[in-house]
């Protein structure tokens, strides 16, 4: 297999996965702690700075929009192509960062459809394209990515998170057979610079003081461990689940 392997762990020795949304932020955070643990990484993004990440994690960058079926496509076959196969997903990408405020009564229809392509619809065109890979490899593991805003007033980006969990709980069900295991995390507020392009620091504040049970925002690296620990093995009894890291935001029963 024709693939670096990060310096520091094993427990992805020999697994190949793609990393939507990588170029920075949270993705380039799962993609370097997924390369680090010894997995070959497609660092996917529409945005080129993900070329410096695949270059810092020896992995591989794919131009890609989530959104396009034929773009989606070509990230699957470069992944087998350069690395023999896949064997984890995660669903990342996604509008934020430059997202519009509006309202959903409000908002430009071709604008809604177009985000919801790529923060609800994407997860599911990169899961059906790398479900014959993970197939061919015995199976799999899928960890998309939610928010607290499934639970909360979020709009449109609410709404499509939404989406996001129904389609992990409905994926589960559907590739359970194949081995293949879909979960989703659900991050609370994180200090990324597309956050601080969305979320006033003031705001942010009153988040943390008013919401949160632990008194600060999260990092990436908060959101690492789960991410790696729903793609292992030690999960795989797992699958179908949501599981929020958010500081003790949101309390579900």
């Amino acid at each position: 297999m024709d693939g670096a392997v990060g310096s520091g762990g094993t427990r992805f020795d020999g697994k190949v996965a793609i990393v939507t949304g990588a170029a920075g932020g949270i993705g380039a955070a799962y993609a370097r702690a997924l390369a680090a643990e010894g997995a070959s990484v497609v660092v996917a993004d529409v945005n080129d700075a993900g070329r410096e990440v695949a270059d810092e994690t020896k992995g591989l960058f794919v131009h890609a929009d989530v959104s396009d079926p034929a773009s989606v496509q070509a990230m699957a076959d470069a992944a087998v192509e350069r690395f023999g196969g896949i064997d984890l997903l995660v669903n990342n990408a996604a509008i934020f960062g430059t997202m519009r405020l509006d309202f959903l009564f409000t908002v430009d229809w071709d604008y809604y459809k177009r985000f919801m392509a790529v923060n609800m619809d994407g997860a599911l065109l990169c899961t059906r394209a790398v479900v014959p890979h993970m197939r061919a490899r015995g199976g799999g593991a899928v960890v998309n990515q939610s928010s607290t805003a499934a639970w909360q007033y979020a709009g449109f980006y609410g709404l499509a998170k939404v989406g996001v969990n129904g389609l992990t709980q409905q994926l589960a069900h559907e590739l359970g057979s194949l081995g293949i295991r879909v979960n989703a995390i659900a991050p609370g507020p994180t200090d990324t610079e597309a956050n601080r392009a969305v979320v006033p620091g003031n705001m942010s504040q009153k988040i943390v003081r008013d919401r949160l049970a632990l008194k600060r925002m999260g990092t990436p690296d908060d959101l690492t461990g789960m991410c790696l620990f729903l793609l292992s093995d030690e999960a795989r009894w797992i699958t179908g689940q949501i599981i929020n890291v958010d500081g003790g935001e949101v309390f579900r029963a």
